[in-house]
């Protein structure tokens, strides 16, 4: 290597600045979420269903934090980004398919843990086209079912059958139905609102208000049955969102093959 391209390279080297260190509270938060998918873990091993699932809804609550923080208060990275999406792996991949298996599909042998892996796989491959494809489509949808509404299906069903009474194991085949039916909605193309678009604070009209109003006193009066309701509704609206759109498309282009 000559002088000059030795120049040029230790140049090149010195414009590049090395930021040390992480922001903390960011961080903090996404390693609470971390923690609670762990502590969900441990707790279906124990046997725990109810309160695995209450910490995979933890996790959800820190998973939403992390990033809104940083945001605020300008302290985003590529590190926490990285680092946010390890920790989604484990607390909406790994803990609600260790959940789901030990609460209802290991009955089913080499098909029960095949179904678990399955919903592992496609987390993780939704996670990965997720974080490339930012910035490349509409922010206003999701491009298959996002992996923390994945998982917070498995934990709203645990928290729902246990208010019905069901303790301990749940031998039903329609677990595995659903956790493949989960894990092929994550790596599909069917759009999702995401709701990134809402205004919170902007008037409404006074209905809407008593509305939503209305919305949280049926949430606060029975919880279980509620959040059930809603993550069940929200990972259905993605396939009927598209049956909806594919019917609108068939009848403009036979209005346009048929013209009166």
């Amino acid at each position: 290597m000559n002088d000059e391209s030795r120049n040029n390279q230790e140049s090149r080297l010195k414009k590049i600045k090395f930021k040390k260190g992480i922001y903390v509270l960011p961080n903090l938060l996404t390693t609470a979420s971390l923690f609670m998918g762990f502590y969900s873990i441990v707790a279906s091993i124990q046997e725990k269903f109810f309160w695995a699932a209450v910490a995979i809804f933890a996790s959800l609550v820190f998973d939403g934090l992390d990033g809104r923080v940083a945001r605020i208060t300008n302290s985003t990275s590529k590190f926490g980004a990285e680092y946010d999406s390890l920790s989604d792996l484990v607390a909406f991949g790994v803990a609600p398919s260790l959940l789901a298996y030990v609460w209802a599909m290991s009955f089913y042998g080499k098909l029960g843990w095949m179904a678990g892996f399955l919903f592992v796989a496609c987390g993780a491959l939704r996670l990965a086209r997720y974080n490339i494809q930012i910035g490349i489509i509409d922010s206003k949808v999701f491009n298959g079912l996002p992996i923390p509404a994945a998982a917070s299906v498995i934990a709203a069903t645990v928290i729902f059958f246990h208010d019905l009474g069901v303790e301990g194991t749940f031998h039903n085949p329609g677990i595995v139905i659903m956790v493949t039916a989960l894990s092929l909605l994550m790596v599909s193309s069917v759009k999702y609102y995401s709701g990134k678009d809402m205004k919170l604070f902007s008037r409404m009209p006074f209905r809407a208000f008593l509305a939503v109003v209305g919305v949280i006193l049926i949430f606060v009066y029975k919880p279980e049955i509620s959040i059930f309701v809603f993550f069940v509704t929200y990972a259905l609206s993605g396939p009927l969102w598209w049956v909806i759109k594919t019917i609108r498309k068939s009848k403009t282009s036979d209005t346009g093959a048929n013209p009166a």
